[in-house]
């Protein structure tokens, strides 16, 4: 929460929960990462919050955009970016789109198996092509270790194959997970990605690029490591796996970038028990999975929620969104604790929610309008 977030909400009735992102807390944090790896070109992965505004702010600093669709690149170019600081990193592209982006300009793209890469190289012609290896993800608190990349082997097949297939080999890519919070996750997978360095070269293939990917995480419940404390292990992971021959890094923060710079405005709709021996009140507000919230799925994301009755007595409550879906709750198995004292009609405010709550809310689940969101 900021002064300026606060003031702002003073000012603006609550007829609908809304979100309130702090573009200063965007630029300091965008800084951060610029001192943190200064050798690294920052690809803001756009879909954790495509607000035009962010997306400007971002491209007047000098930033890059990491895009998951035709869309993504689309609000990046009208942002400002031009087309040499965007790279299509979804591994699973509509080969069309793929088209359309290359007529755009963009000419880095994204893959992890031979069917994407034979798109690419139908629609690209001799575009650069990075391949995402597997990455177990230990250590995240949102793991992406199955649905994207492929072996280290079969990658080293796929980018020799790209050299046939007329493209440019450019580099290599993975990501250790989302909200990671051991600064040394990254050593690993630049041990593997240097062998396939040194693998490829012996077979008159040069790669230049390692995409370093996000895993940059918020501050929630827990504190976290600073950017520079990940920036000094990922430059020695590096030294240690590429010695004098550096190559060209890029990261691509998304959750980091935003995430604490945003606030959920939200109003207790109904405080209930399921009987009267009910140990646990539940709680029930005016946004959940579907408004915004999905990150709440299994709780994995534990978000920080403030009350104006915090540092009275609290008890834990249960909260659940206002749908008639029973998915939409969000802290159950670890119940919450919230003021007793808490009443129908109190708002409360939800922090660092900057990233992927805009983006994952329905358009009109149960009527229920998108989350409104104020860029200030």
């Amino acid at each position: 929460m900021t002064d300026r977030i606060r003031d702002f909400l003073k000012g603006l009735p609550h007829e609908e929960p809304c979100l309130v992102v702090d573009l200063e807390v965007v630029r300091r944090n965008y800084e951060g990462f610029a001192a943190a790896l200064p050798d690294s070109r920052i690809f803001y992965a756009v879909k954790a919050n495509p607000a035009p505004e962010v997306l400007e702010l971002l491209a007047e600093l000098g930033s890059s955009f990491d895009t998951a669709s035709l869309a993504e690149i689309e609000m990046a170019l009208a942002a400002g970016a031009t087309p040499d600081r965007i790279s299509f990193g979804n591994t699973i592209k509509r080969e069309r789109d793929i088209g359309r982006a290359y007529l755009l300009g963009v000419d880095l793209f994204a893959f992890d198996s031979k069917a994407e890469l034979e798109k690419i190289a139908r629609q690209a012609p001799g575009a650069r092509v990075f391949c995402r290896i597997l990455c177990d993800g230990e250590g995240a608190e949102w793991p992406l270790s199955r649905k994207f990349g492929c072996e280290p082997g079969m990658a080293e097949e796929l980018l020799a194959e790209a050299a046939k297939l007329g493209l440019v080999p450019h580099g290599i890519s993975f990501h250790v997970g989302s909200q990671q919070a051991n600064t040394g996750a990254w050593d690993l997978a630049l041990a593997t990605v240097g062998d396939l360095f040194r693998r490829l070269e012996a077979r008159g293939i040069t790669l230049k690029m390692v995409n370093l990917g996000g895993g940059f995480p918020a501050r929630y419940l827990k504190n976290v490591p600073l950017a520079q404390q990940y920036g000094q292990a990922i430059r020695e992971a590096l030294a240690r796996h590429f010695g004098n021959r550096l190559p060209e890094t890029i990261i691509e923060p998304g959750r980091g970038m935003v995430g604490e710079a945003g606030v959920i405005r939200t109003e207790v709709l109904l405080i209930s028990r399921k009987s009267e021996e009910d140990p646990h009140r539940w709680v029930y507000l005016d946004i959940g999975k579907f408004g915004g919230l999905a990150e709440t799925m299994d709780e994995a994301i534990r978000y920080p929620i403030r009350s104006e009755r915090d540092g009275e007595a609290t008890e834990p409550v249960i909260l659940a969104g206002p749908t008639c879906d029973s998915a939409d709750v969000l802290y159950e198995r670890t119940p919450y604790p919230l003021p007793i004292s808490l009443e129908i009609g109190d708002e409360l405010l939800i922090e660092a929610t900057g990233a992927y709550t805009s983006t994952y809310s329905s358009i009109a689940f149960n009527g229920f309008e998108p989350l409104r969101t104020y860029c200030i």
